[in-house]
Parts: C-alpha cells; structure tokens; sequence
C-alpha cells in the first residue's frame, strides 16, 4: 500500500478525503439495503451485498485502491443497467476513481496499518 502512496494526507486534504469516502461509502450501503429489503433474486441480492461489502470497506478506509476500483465498475454497471439513474451512478463512479487515485487519507484503517511508523531508538543511558 506505502507503494501506491507516499504520503497519507493530513489536515484539510485528509479531511476532504474522509469526507469522499464517508459519502460513497454510506451511498453504497444504503442503495445495497435499498434493494436487498424490495426482495431481489438471488443473483442481484449477492451483487448488492457485494456493494454494501464494498461500502463498508471504504467507509473505514481498508483497502481503499481496490474498493474504489470495485466502486467504480459496480456504478458502471449500475449506470447501464439503469439508465434512468446514469447520473447519479456516474458521480458515485467518479468519486471512486478519485479515492482510487488521490489515497484514503490520513483518517483510515490504511494509513493505520501501511503509514509511515516513526521508530525511536533511545540512548543506553
């Protein structure tokens, strides 16, 4: 993960970031329970606990590149199998890859697990 990023943001980016993950992240959670409560078949039903999977990952910020991939290509499926919600489903697309290219932020369970450790070596006095 430290490859992908040399830095995790901190202050006002970092916030901005927390900020792009808590939205897309409860977006695809919500629209995943949404449709899981209107009784889907079964195929559908295992895409949408994918999605609420997904949401779930970026909303504590695990795994972040590869969420926001899986994002992305679930709202481009969504975005052609419902053209009527495109929009909507472009825009949560388009945060995803954002997340997917900017990092998960200071904020997340990454930058706990793959951030930069400071190692302090005291005197033998």
């Amino acid at each position: 993960m430290r490859r992908l990023f040399s830095t995790f943001a901190h202050g006002a980016p970092g916030v901005g970031l927390l900020l792009i993950r808590v939205v897309a992240g409860t977006t695809l959670i919500a629209h995943a329970v949404a449709m899981l409560t209107a009784g889907p078949e079964v195929a559908s039903a295992v895409l949408h606990l994918l999605s609420a999977g997904i949401g779930i990952l970026l909303l504590i910020g695990l795994w972040t590149p590869v969420a926001g991939v899986l994002t992305a290509l679930d709202a481009a499926w969504l975005a052609f199998s419902s053209p009527g919600d495109a929009g909507f489903y472009i825009l949560l697309g388009a945060l995803a890859a954002a997340l997917v290219l900017l990092g998960p932020g200071a904020w997340s369970v990454d930058a706990r697990l793959f951030g930069w450790k400071r190692i302090e070596i005291r005197d033998k006095e």
